[in-house]
């Protein structure tokens, strides 16, 4: 699949550059519910209301996901003799005040309790999978499912819920590396001009599909000068000179580009098993992401971004589009932290998304979102046979600019494009004809 999300947010880009009881002791101790029904619950839910949240699930079958996942569970916590989930606090709060670190430490000390019935050797200091200060959650790996249970009825957890069950994880793998928006940034072939692009000064090519939204005219009136865009993705190629030592070239000077990683390093029952992650981009998304907000407007016949003039972070959170991981829930919520922390950051681009709702990620969402953030995330896309899904998470939160794809000319959603009431912003990004999606940056070149 070329490049799906690559012009899913460009037009929004440049319009915004304008200067409880006792718990039970333990689940019911009968076999997991298999991963087919657990989906089968996901999908009847994502029909009738248009998402699927955690908390729709009985205990059992939250459980059997988590088991049948990698056993990490997003646990959010709150102070003794408070309800709600903070919504409106999470960018002021400080988890380090008396009341929330005696929370903190209440719901740890619950879990080391349980899991010590059927862990005797467990430490302490072995239960927190990844480390978090500024939002209230935790991270932990769970064996027992009398713990999840407790959780999940404790008047100071506000959820409790796996971090890696995406439907389909038995069965995924063949299908992964087509559906994720890798492998495919490569530079596009036989192009013909005045058709597939039109050319612009000093030397750069403006993408088919712009003119459709007015983006050359509008370059009179912003560039995307003095905003700073941050691209939350699967990084950026070290090979694009253009993303690099080549980013202020032509008409595109005085500004900057960081790179920066918050996917956690790939682990296998609190083992490390890979190298440790950087902001190189290994799988070409991200890449073309960062072309597509903000590629220069040079002078070697290379793709103009939308926001031509704008700063650009971006950020590695995940590995590819789809975040299925536990690491990568913990990334992107990472990274919309970071970005709410920067002041020079006004747009945030999320292309990146998953079928079931996360907690954290909300969380850290609206972190941002309260922090003056303006969030443009992808609806989603795939193959024709998924897209029933409708809108993806986080694109479902009304914290959230949905955006998805059309073919030109018609209001028709593109063949691998997701569509639905929450939809709140088009972009022509696919031709006809010939499917050429929009133009960006390579890998390299």
């Amino acid at each position: 699949m070329k490049n799906s999300y690559a012009l899913a947010l460009m037009a929004g880009l440049l319009a915004a550059c304008q200067p409880g009881p006792d718990a039970p002791d333990a689940l019911p101790k009968t076999a997991l519910v298999p991963t087919q029904q657990i989906d089968a619950l996901i999908g009847q839910k994502l029909q009738t209301e248009g998402r699927f949240d955690w908390s729709m699930a009985t205990d059992e079958l939250a459980w059997s996901a988590a088991a049948q996942s990698d056993h990490v569970l997003s646990i959010g916590y709150r102070p003794a003799g408070s309800t709600g989930d903070f919504r409106d606090q999470l960018h002021t709060l400080d988890v380090q005040t008396p009341a929330w670190k005696a929370a903190r430490q209440s719901v740890l000390d619950l879990i080391f309790e349980e899991e010590r019935k059927t862990r005797p050797a467990l430490k302490r200091d072995e239960l927190l999978v990844f480390e978090e200060n500024v939002l209230p959650v935790l991270n932990v790996r769970l064996e027992n499912p009398a713990t999840f249970g407790k959780l999940r009825a404790s008047a100071l957890v506000r959820y409790a819920e796996p971090m890696g069950y995406e439907p389909g994880t038995g069965d995924r793998s063949a299908r992964t590396q087509a559906s994720s928006g890798c492998g495919s940034n490569t530079g596009e072939p036989g192009l013909v001009a005045g058709s597939d692009y039109t050319t612009t000064t000093p030397n750069g090519k403006v993408s088919w599909n712009l003119p459709y939204h007015n983006i050359p005219q509008a370059w009179a009136q912003s560039s995307g000068a003095g905003i700073t865009i941050q691209v939350i993705d699967s990084g950026c190629s070290p090979d694009q000179a253009k993303l690099g030592s080549q980013f202020t070239q032509g008409n595109s000077g005085g500004r900057t580009i960081t790179k920066l990683v918050t996917l956690p390093r790939a682990t296998l029952w609190g083992i490390p098993t890979g190298p440790v992650e950087t902001p190189a981009d290994l799988c070409g998304h991200g890449t073309s992401m960062l072309g597509t907000a903000g590629g220069p407007r040079g002078t070697d016949g290379t793709t103009v971004g939308v926001a031509y003039g704008a700063s650009l972070v971006s950020v590695r959170a995940a590995a590819d589009v789809l975040i299925d991981e536990s690491r990568e829930v913990k990334g992107v919520s990472d990274a919309f932290v970071l970005a709410g922390n920067n002041s020079n950051v006004r747009i945030i681009s999320l292309s990146l998304g998953r079928v079931t709702s996360s907690g954290q990620m909300t969380d850290a969402i609206r972190y941002a979102y309260n922090r003056g953030k303006l969030i443009f995330t992808a609806a989603g896309t795939s193959f024709d046979w998924t897209s029933w899904y409708g809108v993806i998470f986080p694109a479902t939160l009304a914290e959230c600019v949905a955006v998805t794809g059309v073919k030109e000319a018609v209001m028709q959603k593109c063949d691998a494009c997701h569509d639905g009431s929450k939809v709140e912003f088009v972009t022509v990004m696919e031709k006809t004809g010939s499917n050429l999606h929009g133009l960006s940056l390579a890998m390299s070149g």
